[in-house]
């Protein structure tokens, strides 16, 4: 079979089949008495097993090694095709998530790309320092990708840079909202813990406020107490549980109990705030300190169940709980109330 032939049926071009027989790696059997190649069965077989192998990423002296030598084992050769091929195909994600970047950033000219790629290049340095002064520094006005903003708060570890991406975000509007919440879907507690820290500075962008209440169930206290307090700030009574145990545990209580007093201007959450901390005051396991947390706590209500409460404390028998009702009984009898009329118990 002569070359032209063999390169139509095997779909190989005669360049390569001519290159081919130059390595040595299919050389014709025979030739013609004019000189042509002249390709026998065999031939022809060969050429399909290189090709095969050349499907799986084998070099042109790999195969030649694979086909020529007896003692050559696959199973290595394999297993190195499918770590450089893993290799290959992250650094096309890589390139494909960059070209989306660019695309996201609607650039009017090149100078916008260069922009967005200097951001990039920025961003993925190892200097924290680097980082942050390639976030600070986009230019007031220029759009930058929300999504490449959510992206990076949720790797970044430095504090300083992680604050300055948040900032770059929350201005960014709600567009990294997706990446935020499929943040707090990941299995890795730090990534959960960056993600509702974003959230918690942009509660007004849409989609935030529900991917805030789902955090109220998150099996890290961390996560859930940054949901309760950004959440109870906007009104919503569902954070009151995960504030009122803050209180309780002595974590950023002092916060949660402000947030607590915010949610009881509505009389009905009053009550039931009120309700929720007496609760925890008669608990058996309480000891001082929280009991404590829990009657400052009470001050913060406006309500008059609480200043109920609060009375009933300063004859509490913790000697300690007594004196800090008391004084904060005396504290409320001092201001004077908001139609003028002094209404001291």
């Amino acid at each position: 079979m002569l070359i032209g032939d063999v390169a139509r049926r095997s779909g190989v071009s005669t360049r390569m089949l001519r290159h081919y027989d130059a390595l040595g790696l299919v050389r014709p059997t025979g030739r013609t008495v004019g000189g042509y190649r002249e390709y026998s069965a065999e031939d022809v077989r060969r050429i399909f097993h290189v090709e095969s192998l050349r499907s799986l990423g084998l070099s042109l002296k790999q195969i030649a090694r694979a086909l020529e030598d007896p003692a050559f084992t696959p199973s290595e050769l394999v297993s190195d095709l499918i770590r450089w091929t893993e290799d290959r195909l992250e650094r096309e994600q890589e390139l494909l998530g960059r070209l989306r970047t660019v695309d996201a950033s609607a650039p009017t000219g090149w100078q916008d790309v260069l922009r967005i790629v200097e951001l990039l290049q920025g961003l993925a340095s190892t200097s924290a320092a680097r980082r942050q002064q390639a976030v600070l520094a986009q230019a007031e006005g220029v759009p930058v990708p929300a999504e490449l903003l959510a992206g990076a708060v949720l790797s970044e570890s430095d504090p300083n840079v992680a604050g300055a991406l948040r900032w770059a975000l929350a201005r960014a509007g709600g567009d990294g909202v997706a990446a935020l919440t499929a943040g707090l879907r990941s299995e890795e507690l730090d990534v959960r813990r960056r993600a509702v820290g974003a959230l918690a500075r942009m509660p007004e962008a849409p989609g935030a406020a529900a991917a805030l209440a789902d955090a109220l169930g998150d099996p890290d206290p961390t996560v859930r107490r940054h949901a309760a307090l950004a959440l109870g700030g906007r009104g919503v009574t569902a954070a009151v549980p995960t504030l009122v145990a803050m209180v309780v545990e002595g974590s950023h209580d002092v916060d949660a109990a402000e947030v607590l007093g915010t949610l009881s201007q509505d009389p009905d959450t009053e009550d039931r705030i009120t309700t929720a901390l007496a609760d925890e005051l008669a608990a058996p396991t309480a000891d001082s300190a929280t009991r404590i947390r829990l009657t400052q706590a009470l001050v913060e209500l406006p309500g008059t169940t609480a200043q109920e409460v609060l009375r009933r404390l300063a004859h509490d028998e913790d000697r300690a709980v007594a004196l800090v009702a008391s004084a904060f009984l005396g504290l409320i009898r001092e201001q004077p109330p908001e139609d003028g009329h002094d209404e001291r118990p």
